[in-house]
């Protein structure tokens, strides 16, 4: 398929999946009604907001904004760091980022509680996934290398490291926590808020600024570090820039939305099966593919078991488990 076609349909489901995120929920609304109660909302009156106006505006909306920034940049960092570690099954996650933030999230959830309100977990969580991917680019800069295997080695250590903590904290700290800490970790949009949007834009920014600037040393990458280097680039440089910008991104999604897990794995691979390996497609791809995946998986975390609300990481985590068991049987093929 080609790119236009590929990326307005992508763009026409994920427009789709929006709509559908904010008619379901706990309580399902008519489109009727979200239409009344967004045309209130931009209304200039002073009249105070009614309660469907509140969960529309102030509850679905943001929710669906964090969840298509979120899922995009997820998956496109994925799609990089598969490149830079020539590793199909890397993803988001590799430099122990995921247990860096869960560790800074279970510390304020155990010890210091909600000290700087609601942003106390958002910039717990960060600082802990930015701490993971520093102590990653301090071991391979004390071992002169930015090797794939060496990569993934040291963001296993500090993975390692970091979930030795968390669960230290988990076991010493207030037990009544522990329910709050199993939903974070698993990931959930419930911290979507006007105040986060912000905060997720940010992220997507600074990858798709990154992506575009850097694509064609991207696709360089693909005949390997000899090639690159005939062709003038930088390996260690590229590398490493790669790597900030990646932590940069989703320590910041991490901290908004959770671990969400697999989604970055899964995606880079559709991407690629429809617009091939070349980094402008492929971004591009992955960014439509993740926000659209993300919104799908949240309203089925909606709808399962409502009222209740499952963790959006347990439904990416079982289409990405059955993904990889796929990936498998097509190797043996």
């Amino acid at each position: 398929m080609k790119l236009a076609p590929a990326l307005f349909l992508g763009a026409a489901v994920t427009a789709a999946l929006a709509f559908l995120s904010v008619l379901f929920g706990t309580t399902p609304i008519s489109p009727v009604d979200v239409f009344t109660a967004i045309g209130d909302a931009m209304s200039s009156d002073d009249r105070p907001s009614s309660p469907l106006e509140r969960v529309v505006v102030d509850l679905r909306l943001p929710r669906v904004v964090v969840a298509v920034c979120a899922g995009a940049g997820l998956g496109m960092v994925g799609a990089m760091l598969q490149t830079v570690t020539r590793n199909d099954l890397a993803d988001p996650f590799l430099f122990g980022l995921s247990s860096g933030a869960a560790a800074g999230a279970v510390l304020v959830i155990t010890t210091t509680g909600d000290r700087l309100g609601f942003w106390t977990l958002p910039l717990a969580a960060f600082a802990g996934g930015i701490l993971a991917a520093l102590i990653v680019v301090t071991l391979l800069r004390q071992l002169g290398t930015h090797a794939p295997e060496k990569l993934i080695l040291a963001g296993l250590a500090v993975s390692f490291v970091f979930s030795a903590i968390t669960n230290y904290l988990i076991f010493a700290g207030d037990q009544r926590a522990a329910h709050s800490i199993l939903f974070w970790s698993l990931g959930g949009l419930g911290l979507s808020r006007w105040e986060t949007v912000p905060l997720t834009v940010l992220g997507l920014m600074s990858l798709i600024a990154f992506a575009f600037a850097r694509h064609r040393h991207l696709d360089a990458l693909l005949g390997g570090n000899d090639t690159a280097r005939s062709l003038g680039i930088e390996i260690e440089s590229l590398h490493l820039r790669i790597i900030l910008v990646c932590s940069f991104a989703t320590a910041i999604f991490v901290s908004v939305t959770g671990v969400i897990g697999f989604l970055g794995l899964v995606v880079p691979h559709i991407a690629r099966a429809i617009g091939g390996p070349l980094h402008l497609p492929c971004l591009s791809l992955s960014a439509v593919t993740g926000a659209a995946m993300l919104l799908a998986s949240d309203v089925l975390a909606r709808v399962l078991l409502a009222p209740q609300e499952l963790p959006v990481g347990i439904v990416t985590t079982a289409i990405g488990a059955a993904f990889v068991a796929l990936l498998l049987l097509k190797a043996r093929r």
